[in-house]
């Protein structure tokens, strides 16, 4: 045997494992959540909430924490508004994980949209326990409540939120 033949049958032999082989597909929901979510965290940041809502109803993770958040905060700010369906995926998020502090904070706001400064207390309390009273959601939230009982118990959205809403119509 010449080495051109040696070669010839190992190229053979080589195609042959190959084919021989399963071939896999990764799909995603197998890939991690933030690389699932990046679109619907675009449309989020972009404001574009129809955009988010329809994303992530194409990702569709009901056992995904922060897709329950995201789905959350997403119907909640909507040019419509669902609260219902926020609460629900909200309260579905904390299920999952209970120290889940976007979840925890943005639920926190959306009691006080609704009138209910009692279940905004509960959550930011759940908050300085998760945060050991120090992070950006516990921030949030407690401002939150400042701006609603200096208003009367009437919701006052973020300043800096409001001013961004502002700026992105202009455009």
């Amino acid at each position: 045997m010449n080495i051109v033949s040696i070669y010839t049958a190992c190229m053979l032999l080589a195609g042959m494992l190959t084919l021989a082989m399963p071939a896999y597909a990764v799909d995603s929901a197998s890939l991690p959540s933030a690389i699932r979510l990046a679109n619907a965290r675009a449309f989020i940041e972009a404001r574009d909430w129809k955009g988010a809502i329809a994303e992530l109803q194409g990702v569709n993770a009901p056992n995904d924490a922060d897709w329950n958040n995201l789905m959350g905060f997403s119907l909640r700010k909507a040019k419509v508004p669902d609260y219902a369906a926020a609460e629900r995926f909200y309260d579905a998020a904390l299920r999952i994980e209970p120290s889940h502090r976007g979840a925890l904070s943005y639920s926190g706001e959306l009691y006080l949209v609704l009138g209910n400064l009692p279940k905004a207390q509960q959550r930011l309390t759940t908050l300085k326990l998760v945060c050991n009273n120090a992070c950006f959601e516990q921030e949030r939230l407690s401002k939150a409540i400042a701006r609603y009982l200096a208003a009367g118990n009437q919701y006052v959205p973020d300043p800096e939120e409001a001013a961004q809403s502002s700026a992105r119509a202009a455009q």
